[in-house]
């Protein structure tokens, strides 16, 4: 698949939105990337979560456990792996905590794994992810995206592999472009903020 039938899929999904939205990472930017429009359509996420496994194969090899951040990596990471031959499993929060393996979930010694994001901004679930999987005896090969918006610069402490990189700006709520601070700002993502 290539990036303008990854972007495609998007557009065709009203997934790629444009206005002022304060994405989950605290930043706000011109454009927000609906992944939710794509997820609840099985036929889309299909066709993407397919030629993210084929990316990840060609990149790293053989995978036996796929996991995600909790709650926007569960999708793409479950139909990631299917397309793998992989198990799915995930990272959650801890109330008030970091996230955790929960629910018997384990990368055991001798199992290759890779951590599948929806989209990147700055990296932070999939560093957030990573530093929790530190205890775990398997290895942790890569990370893999949809779309990777930092245009290359998220930091996750893994060679990252995506269908798309964009270089979208995003701007700390102090620094705004004056058209993008005219606009009303919005948050449609489900990262709750912090005061």
């Amino acid at each position: 698949m290539t990036p303008e039938q990854v972007l495609a899929e998007f557009r065709d999904a009203q997934a790629l939105l444009e206005g002022h939205f304060v994405l989950s990472s605290g930043l706000h930017s011109g454009v927000f990337l609906q992944k939710m429009a794509i997820f609840s359509d099985p036929v889309r996420t299909e066709r993407l979560c397919k030629a993210l496994a084929a990316t990840i194969t060609e990149r790293f090899g053989p995978i036996d456990i796929v996991v995600s951040p909790a709650i926007g990596g569960i999708v793409p990471g479950y139909e990631t792996a299917r397309h793998l031959g992989a198990r799915a499993i995930f990272v959650e929060r801890e109330p008030g905590g970091p996230f955790t393996l929960r629910r018997g979930f384990s990368i055991p010694a001798g199992t290759r794994a890779v951590i599948v994001e929806d989209i990147v901004t700055t990296g932070l679930s999939a560093r957030e992810c990573l530093a929790s999987l530190s205890g775990e005896a398997g290895e942790i090969v890569g990370a893999a995206c949809l779309i990777d918006r930092s245009g290359g610069r998220g930091e996750i402490g893994l060679p990252l592999v995506t269908l798309v990189t964009l270089d979208i700006p995003a701007y700390p709520a102090d620094a705004l472009p004056p058209e993008l601070a005219a606009l009303p700002a919005v948050k449609p993502g489900s990262r709750v903020m912090k005061a």
